[in-house]
C-alpha cells in the first residue's frame, strides 16, 4: 500500500469512526463555523500533522464537486470552470479533468499572474496538459453554458477585486445558465460576509470540510445560494489546540433543554420576575410572559403598571402581577419582587422615564439572580454603559442594532461589517453575554465562547418578536439552564418557533404572537 493509499484509508477511518471532544468532559456537539485562518491553519495540520498529501485532499475536493454537480445537474453537458492561480483555482482544474474524461465540454479559463501559481496549481496544469486539454485566457464571447463554475478565489480573500478579476466575474454573473462556487463565492470575505467590491453570486456553494461563518453573515449570505458541505478528510482531529471560535445549535442540541422531573411542581420550573410595560405599553409584557410560560417556566411574576392590569388579566390569567404607580415607584415592591425571584427580565416597554431608570438600576446593583436586559433598559444603560459593571450577577444583554450603536457609539452600517467583533468585544469588556439580534444572531459569552444562529425567518422581522425571545431566554434560565444555554438554546430555540409559525402565517403575515404559538406547535410536535 503506497502512500496515497494509506492517507485515503486514514481520511475515510477520521470521517466515519470517530467522534473527538469539543471541551473536556463532554461529547462533541453543534455546529462548528470557521474562518479563513482557522480553515488555513486546519488544512496546514492534516497535511503536516497527519501527513496527508494536498494532492490526495484536492482530488477529493474535485471529486465531491463533481458528484454534486451530476447529483443536481444530471443533464448538463455545456460547462464553463473560470480558475484563479491558487489552490481553490487548482480544485478548478482538477474538476476540469472530471468532466472532461466524464465527456462533458469544458470550457476553463486561467486569471491572474502566471508568476503566483501555487505548486498545486501549476501540477493541475501539468495534469491537464498531459491529457491534451486546453487552458483559456478569457471567457469566449457568444458562447452558452449549462453550468458555470467559480474557482478564482476561494476562502483567503482579504482585499477588494479589483482589474481582470472584477471584469470576469461580472462577466459570469451576467452569463445564463446554474452558478456554483467553490468553497466559497470569489468576492465575499470568509470572515465578515462582507462584498469585496464585487461578488459571485451563486445557486449553490460546495464547501469544504466545514462551513464558513462569512456564508451566513449579511450580505454574503445572499450571494451563496444553496450550501453543500463536502468531508474531504479534514476532521475535527485537525484541530489539534485551536479550535473554532463560532458554533451553531442544530437539532440534536436541543437535548439541552432543561430537564423536567415526573414528580414536581411549579416551583420546580422556576420563577421569573418579567419588570415590563409602561402606561399604554402593556403588549411587550404580555408576549414575554406567554413566550416565559410556553417555554416551560413554572411562575411568572410581571412587576408593571397599574394602568397594565386589566390587559394583563385579561390576556394572560397565569401571570403572577404586582404594579406600581407610573408617577412614583415603590421601591420596596420591587425590592421583595427581586427577592423572590430566581431570574429577572427587565426593560421591554418600560419607557425611559425616573421610574425606569430607577428600576434598571436597582436591578444592576441589587439583583443576585442572573438578568437579562433588553429594550429600554438598553436605552437607559447607553447613557453610561459603566453602570454595567456594577452589577454582581450574570448579565445577558439583547440588543437589535440600533440598540448597539447607541450602546458602542458606532454606526449601525459599521456594526453590520463586524457583527461577532462588535458583539465579542462588548461582552469581553463588560462582562456580559451579548446577544446581538440580526438576520442571524450573535450570541458572544464573557469568556470567549461565540455562536451564530442560523435557524429563523424575516416574518419574524416584526414588533413584539424581541419581547418573546427575552420570555424564552428568561424561561430557561428560571429552569437552571447556565447562561450561555440559556442565551445561545433560547436564541436557537426562537427561530426554530418562527419557522413553526411560518408554516401557517407565511413571511407577511406572521406576528409576534404567531411565533408563540409556533414554539408551543414546535415543542409539542417534537415531544419536547
Amino acid at each position: 500500500m503506497d502512500e496515497i493509499d494509506r492517507a485515503a484509508v486514514c481520511i475515510f477511518e477520521c470521517t466515519t469512526a470517530l467522534s473527538y471532544p469539543y471541551a473536556e468532559g463532554d461529547e462533541k456537539v453543534m455546529k462548528y463555523l470557521v474562518n479563513s485562518r482557522e480553515m488555513k491553519q486546519y488544512d496546514t495540520n492534516t497535511t503536516e500533522h497527519f501527513k496527508v498529501p494536498s494532492l490526495l485532499l484536492m482530488e477529493r475536493a474535485a471529486l465531491a464537486v463533481f458528484d454534486e454537480i451530476k447529483r443536481q445537474y444530471p443533464c448538463s453537458r455545456k460547462f464553463l470552470v473560470v480558475c484563479g492561480t491558487g489552490n481553490n483555482g487548482a480544485d478548478g482544474l482538477a474538476l476540469t479533468r472530471l468532466l472532461l474524461l466524464d465527456g462533458a465540454e469544458v470550457h476553463t479559463v486561467l486569471i491572474g499572474d502566471r508568476k503566483k501559481e501555487t505548486d498545486q496549481c501549476k501540477k493541475q496544469l501539468e495534469i491537464l496538459s498531459a491529457y491534451g486539454c486546453s487552458v483559456l485566457e478569457a471567457i469566449p464571447e457568444n458562447t452558452a453554458y449549462d453550468v458555470i463554475v467559480d474557482a478564482i478565489f476561494g476562502v483567503g480573500l482579504s482585499r477588494n477585486v479589483e482589474g481582470i478579476f472584477a471584469d470576469t466575474i461580472r462577466k459570469m454573473n451576467e452569463l445564463p445558465g446554474k452558478k456554483i462556487a467553490l468553497d466559497m463565492p470569489s468576492g465575499i470575505s470568509s470572515d465578515t460576509g462582507a462584498v469585496l467590491n464585487c461578488a459571485f453570486r451563486a445557486d449553490c456553494t460546495i464547501t469544504f470540510a466545514y462551513e464558513k461563518i462569512g456564508m451566513h453573515l449579511f450580505p454574503g449570505n445572499e450571494y451563496v445560494g444553496e450550501i453543500v458541505t463536502k468531508q474531504i478528510g479534514i476532521t475535527d482531529e485537525s484541530f489539534l489546540t485551536q479550535m473554532p471560535g463560532v458554533m451553531a445549535f442544530e437539532m440534536e442540541d436541543l437535548r439541552f433543554l432543561p430537564k423536567r422531573a415526573s414528580h414536581s411542581n411549579k416551583g420546580s420550573f422556576g420563577k421569573l420576575l418579567l419588570i415590563a410595560g409602561s402606561v399604554d405599553m402593556a403588549g411587550a409584557a404580555v408576549l414575554s410572559a406567554k413566550a416565559a410560560y410556553t417555554a416551560g417556566c413554572g411562575l411568572v411574576r410581571v412587576f408593571t403598571p397599574e394602568e397594565n392590569r386589566i390587559p394583563l388579566q385579561t390576556s394572560i390569567p397565569e401571570a403572577v402581577l404586582t404594579t406600581y404607580h407610573s408617577e412614583k415607584l415603590d421601591a420596596s415592591k420591587l425590592s421583595e419582587a427581586m427577592k423572590w425571584a430566581d431570574v429577572i427580565v427587565c426593560g421591554s416597554g418600560i419607557g425611559t422615564g425616573d421610574a425606569a431608570h430607577q428600576i434598571v438600576k436597582t436591578v444592576l446593583q441589587k439583583a443576585s439572580v442572573p438578568v437579562v436586559l433588553d429594550a429600554d433598559a438598553l436605552n437607559i444603560i447607553a447613557e453610561d454603559t459603566s453602570v454595567l459593571l456594577l452589577a454582581h450577577t450574570e448579565l445577558v444583554i439583547t440588543p437589535h442594532l440600533g440598540e448597539m450603536s447607541r450602546l458602542t457609539g458606532d454606526s449601525i452600517a459599521l456594526i453590520q461589517t463586524r457583527l461577532i467583533d462588535t458583539a465579542e468585544k462588548f461582552a469581553e469588556k463588560f462582562h456580559v453575554t451579548c446577544v446581538l439580534k440580526d438576520e442571524h444572531t450573535v450570541v458572544a459569552t464573557p469568556h470567549g465562547r461565540t455562536y451564530l444562529n442560523l435557524s429563523g425567518n424575516h416574518g419574524m422581522a416584526t414588533a413584539g418578536s424581541g419581547d418573546v425571545l427575552t420570555g424564552i431566554i428568561g424561561s430557561l434560565l428560571a429552569q437552571r439552564a447556565d447562561v450561555e444555554t440559556a442565551a445561545a438554546l433560547g436564541v436557537y430555540l426562537h427561530g426554530l418557533s418562527g419557522d413553526t409559525a411560518l408554516k401557517k402565517c407565511g413571511f407577511r403575515g406572521m406576528m409576534a404572537g404567531d411565533v408563540v404559538n409556533g414554539l408551543k406547535d414546535f415543542l409539542a410536535e417534537n415531544q419536547l
